[in-house]
């Protein structure tokens, strides 16, 4: 039987071509290629339309970039230039470089991006994909001009992750995250849900099959996204940073959100999503973009204002 994944990708290739989005391999540096779904006048040429602000999608560890965002950039397509990136060791996104931190993530995204003549956009970033973002907001504070993250943290720090495995009873987490099993799959789906529907079993072997290659270097980054206590660094942000988190993340709970707007004090806000899990704007797509519409409406309001 052919696998789901495959007969979807490109029904999905089409829809976002009628959105105005295709994607486009970038190599930012021998060796070093990113796969990204841009506006399609962009592909041609590295001036960007500037009446449209960029806005930058950064998906979970789970799912590759546009199974992440795909309701998000058709939502605001019409409004933003949407970029949505496949980060290295996901979809066709690769490197021979042996570095696997979130770091080199933020790294390859910020080059792509000059690349392509983004010269300040806001990062969208769900999980995984929101610690590459506030990666991104510390070291290039010129590029990020503001920042939307759900369900993630700052750093994942050893203290965090012993804390968040404990509670959902996974001794790594290579192995809640990087599953081998149709039921490891059911797992992980389930923890990252506030309530996963019935799917039946073809589902989640297609998903396995299609969404975890990869798997030697994409647990290298599951490794190398821990870091000790002690070397966190500074959460210095210039950026305004808007939290949108599901009332019921098993992974990352309402009071790691509340702990990080407390250290952020007046430059973050937070709003909650009743109902939802960990990947909240895959289970309740539509109250998310409600959320993520005003909250990107406010950035560019007060950017125009300084």
């Amino acid at each position: 039987m052919v696998n789901t994944f495959k007969i979807l990708a490109p029904v999905i290739k089409w829809v976002m071509k009628l959105f105005g989005l295709i994607p486009k391999l970038v190599e930012i540096e021998p060796g070093t290629v990113l796969n990204i779904w841009l506006p399609s006048e962009t592909s041609k040429t590295t001036t960007p339309h500037t009446n449209k602000p960029a806005v930058v999608f950064l998906h979970c560890f789970a799912a590759n970039g546009i199974l992440t965002w795909l309701f998000q950039a058709i939502s605001l397509s019409n409004t933003y230039s949407v970029y949505v990136f496949d980060l290295i060791f996901f979809g066709d996104s690769t490197t021979d470089k042996p570095d696997r931190t979130a770091t080199f993530q933020a790294e390859c995204v910020a080059k792509a991006l000059h690349k392509l003549g983004v010269e300040q956009c806001t990062i969208v970033g769900l999980s995984y994909g929101g610690m590459v973002g506030f990666e991104m907001a510390r070291n290039y504070p010129d590029l990020v001009e503001s920042l939307v993250a759900s369900g993630t943290v700052m750093e994942l720090t050893e203290s965090i992750t012993a804390a968040s495995l404990a509670k959902l009873g996974a001794d790594s987490w290579s192995e809640l995250l990087m599953p081998d099993t149709v039921d490891g799959v059911k797992k992980a789906l389930t923890v990252g849900t506030h309530e996963l529907p019935w799917i039946p079993n073809i589902f989640f072997r297609h998903f396995l099959e299609a969404m975890f290659d990869n798997r030697k270097e994409r647990n290298e980054l599951l490794k190398a996204l821990v870091v000790k206590d002690n070397d966190a660094a500074l959460p210095i942000y210039t950026q305004r940073i808007h939290l949108i988190w599901g009332d019921d993340d098993k992974i990352f709970n309402l009071k790691v959100a509340d702990n990080i707007k407390q250290i952020l004090g007046d430059k973050a806000s937070l709003e909650c999503i009743e109902r939802s899990g960990h990947l909240t704007p895959l289970e309740r797509p539509f109250v998310f973009n409600q959320h993520l519409k005003k909250a990107l409406a406010s950035f560019h309001t007060e950017i125009k204002q300084k």
